[in-house]
């Protein structure tokens, strides 16, 4: 309960900006703007808008700022990255041109989808499919006496592919929450629920009966806390901005907005990283009785 109120609250509470990365053109305008809002933005100054426009809709940026007269400024940005990202480089923004005595046009030029208009399809879909996994993975805790180890094995696999099928095509076709090819989001989810799945039964076995809470506690309270859906990622305090994409949540939201917003531009390092949590609970679980079985032999 302390967990959950002081990661959903507490990260709520004050959110600010941290090298959030934008795309600005000109000759001198990438240096104003990085001495006037320092650390709060990362600038990435672009040769001219057609560059500005590709590191925009690759996710390499999260907005592009340009000046189309001595005082007008075009800011084009990534609705898809977020409301709590966008809403704030559009204060940053207006804040700057407001001390240059300069005026601001915005335009969203990569809009969330129709069905998704505060940008939270990712954290809840992230979220169910955290919680079918460890509730799986809790089952088949369950089930150690009465079914081979193999047998887990290939349940906790095929119900985590399963779920991923599931998931994937409500959030897709059936709601239209999340516009991304719907082979690959099933591959993301599936790996996700194997993920929570194989690392609640594999540390329900180690630690026992604490095995669960700690489960809770790292996947299903900090994972999607700290998922960057809610609360930008470049809005987290240092720490859970740190461990963010290193958890299976925070993993999975980015790879749900690369896949349905960008193209899957950066879809292998959160891919990998939910391939690792699985294959690595799901080795350690199926080499554990052989490894006892030696440590039995050399005593």
């Amino acid at each position: 309960m302390a967990a959950f109120i002081a990661c959903y609250v507490g990260l709520q509470r004050d959110p600010q900006p941290h090298q959030v990365p934008i795309a600005v053109t000109g000759p001198s305008l990438p240096g104003e703007v990085q001495e006037a809002l320092g650390s709060a933005i990362e600038v990435h100054p672009a040769a001219d808008a057609t560059t500005a426009r590709h590191a925009l809709e690759h996710h390499d940026v999260v907005a592009v700022l340009s000046a189309e007269t001595p005082d007008h400024l075009s800011l084009k940005f990534a609705g898809a990255a977020g409301t709590s990202t966008t809403s704030a480089v559009s204060d940053l923004v207006n804040a700057y041109a407001h001390g240059a005595g300069m005026h601001v046009a915005a335009e969203d030029v990569i809009p969330l989808a129709k069905h998704d208009a505060r940008g939270l399809a990712g954290f809840y879909v992230a979220f169910g499919v955290s919680l079918a996994g460890f509730v799986l993975g809790s089952n088949v805790l369950g089930l150690a006496g009465v079914m081979r180890l193999r047998h887990r094995l290939l349940l906790l696999t095929g119900a985590s592919v399963a779920i991923g099928i599931v998931g994937a095509i409500l959030v897709g076709p059936v709601l239209g929450a999340a516009p991304a090819p719907l082979i690959p989001l099933m591959l993301i989810l599936a790996l996700l629920a194997a993920s929570a799945a194989f690392t609640t039964t594999l540390l329900g076995t180690l630690l026992g009966p604490i095995g669960l809470p700690i489960t809770t506690l790292v996947l299903l309270t900090v994972g999607n806390a700290t998922s960057g859906a809610v609360i930008g990622a470049d809005l987290l305090p240092a720490g859970a901005r740190a461990i963010s994409a290193l958890l299976p949540p925070g993993a999975a939201v980015r790879a749900i907005a690369d896949l349905s917003y960008y193209g899957g531009s950066h879809l292998v390092t959160p891919a990998i990283t939910l391939a690792l949590w699985a294959i690595v609970a799901g080795g350690v679980l199926a080499l554990r009785p052989r490894l006892a079985r030696r440590r039995a032999t050399a005593g």
